[in-house]
This record gives C-alpha cells, structure tokens and sequence, in this order.
C-alpha cells in the first residue's frame, strides 16, 4: 500500500470524526435550547425563578408575545426577558448553627451512655466467673 493512499485514508476518518462530533454537539445544543424553551413557555404566576444574574422572585406576569416576565423580589417587580430567567428556585436546605451544637451535645451524651464493646465484655465475664463461684460454693455445700 503507498504512502499516500494511508495518509489519505487517515484524513477522510479524521473529517468524518469531525463531523460526527460537530452533529452530536449540534443535537444537544439544540435539545437544551427545546427544554429551555419549554420550561420559559411552562412559568406561571407564583412559580419561584432565579435569574442569570442571581436575582430571586417569583413570577407576577408572563407576557409570551414580547416573551417578557415580570418577577416580584421582595416588593420590587422587575421586567427581564425570557432568556434571563436561568431556572426555577428550590431554596437549599438550611441548619441552624444552634441546631447542630444541640445535635453535638446529644451525640457527646449518647457518646457517654454507651459502653465500649471491651467493658462489656470483661463485665460479661466477671458475671460469668462469679456465677461458676457461686455454683461451686453451692455444690460444696
């Protein structure tokens, strides 16, 4: 086989990897932008969004005609377009500094409540050896 009929042939696979590649780029593009729109299309009155710029509300009007959203965030409304609002809101769960010193002293409690598998093993064998002795005393009786 010539040297050129080789290299040749390792060009085509590389364009035709390079197209695969630019199609499969192409359809999750193109997928994102379809959930995206729909979700933009689903919002209504009420539902909790953030912004690209990190502004949180909740949704007072959609306008889908001049695809504009109205967000009230704490007392202000604010017009953005569809293509700032970034997501819907789901507040992240919060603990309380005082709850986890409270967690903290009831794990140390329960830290001191139990007994170390060792101790409780030589106070199961101090109880066994003292009723062989009390059986022994009994037999000799």
């Amino acid at each position: 086989m010539p040297q050129g009929s080789s290299s040749y042939l390792i060009m085509i696979v590389s364009i035709v990897l390079i197209g695969i590649m630019m199609w499969w780029q192409s359809r999750k593009a193109k997928q994102q932008q379809q959930k995206m729109k729909d979700f933009r299309s689903s919002l209504e009155p009420g539902t909790e969004v953030i912004t690209i710029g990190g502004i949180i509300g909740k949704v007072v009007s959609v306008d889908e005609e001049y695809e504009e959203i109205v967000i009230d965030s704490e007392g202000s409304l604010l017009r953005f377009t569809f293509r700032a609002i970034n997501k819907e809101y789901t507040r992240p769960a919060f603990i309380h500094d005082d709850e986890v010193e409270d967690a903290e002293q009831t794990d140390e409690a329960d830290d001191q409540a139990q007994v170390p598998v060792d101790k409780a093993l030589e106070s199961a064998e101090n109880a066994t050896q003292s009723d062989d002795s009390a059986q022994t005393a009994d037999a000799e009786k």
